[in-house]
């Protein structure tokens, strides 16, 4: 059971940013599973085995993300990160990066969890606008429901040149290259308790509905042809 992460958590991650190199992480390895890394799964583990319980969300799957860098993608940067993340997503064939994902991330500045794309597809955003064109009603209910409360907000980067023109609730969304909706906070005491799993639990049962939209675009014909 998660019992909360602690100022050894912090430090630990300051310490990694600071000192990104193999022997300062060896030297302080025991630090990193302790404090960081297996509070994470246990956080991750607990969270998801809830949500499954209360959801049975078809083909869901939880990943904990490790701190090793991918050495051939360093770029200049030391082999560590200073900063973890867990995900709840539905495998494809197609990379994580373009699903829609549940995710809780730590790093040293803060925390911050919420669903989203880290880097949708042109197609399916070009999938999303389609929808959203043919069908404005069911999408602007969710919007609606965001507008109505003041955990999460949209975030993402908009195209340069716009995509379309639409009006109302639906603007914000509609020339988005990829979006999110997330709740960030500065390191605060809820880290360390077990109220951390509920808060998150409270999130994410809000979301549920974005994500079982945004999950059936893919089924959709692409509306280039």
């Amino acid at each position: 059971m998660f019992q909360g992460f602690s100022d050894a958590t912090v430090d630990f991650m300051w310490g990694i940013r600071f000192n990104n190199e193999r022997a300062w992480f060896e030297a302080h390895k025991a630090e990193y599973l302790e404090h960081f890394y297996n509070p994470m799964k246990e956080l991750a583990r607990e969270v998801y085995d809830r949500f499954q319980a209360e959801h049975q969300v078809p083909g869901l799957c939880c990943k904990v993300s490790r701190i090793y860098r991918d050495a051939r993608r360093l770029h200049g940067r030391g082999p560590y990160k200073d900063h973890l993340w867990w995900s709840m997503e539905r495998p494809t064939d197609e990379p994580f990066s373009t699903r829609p994902v549940f995710w809780f991330e730590l790093e040293p500045e803060g925390w911050s969890y919420g669903l989203g794309y880290y880097s949708a597809t042109p197609l399916t955003m070009a999938k999303f606008r389609a929808r959203l064109d043919r069908d404005p009603g069911t999408f602007e209910a969710l919007a609606r429901s965001l507008r109505r409360q003041d955990t999460f907000r949209l975030t993402g980067e908009d195209y340069k040149r716009p995509k379309g023109d639409i009006s109302g609730l639906l603007a914000p969304w509609y020339n988005k290259r990829r979006f999110s909706l997330e709740c960030d906070h500065e390191i605060d005491p809820l880290l360390n308790s077990h109220d951390l799993v509920d808060t998150l639990l409270d999130g994410y049962r809000f979301l549920l509905p974005f994500f079982q939209y945004l999950s059936t675009l893919e089924s959709d014909p692409d509306p280039r042809d």
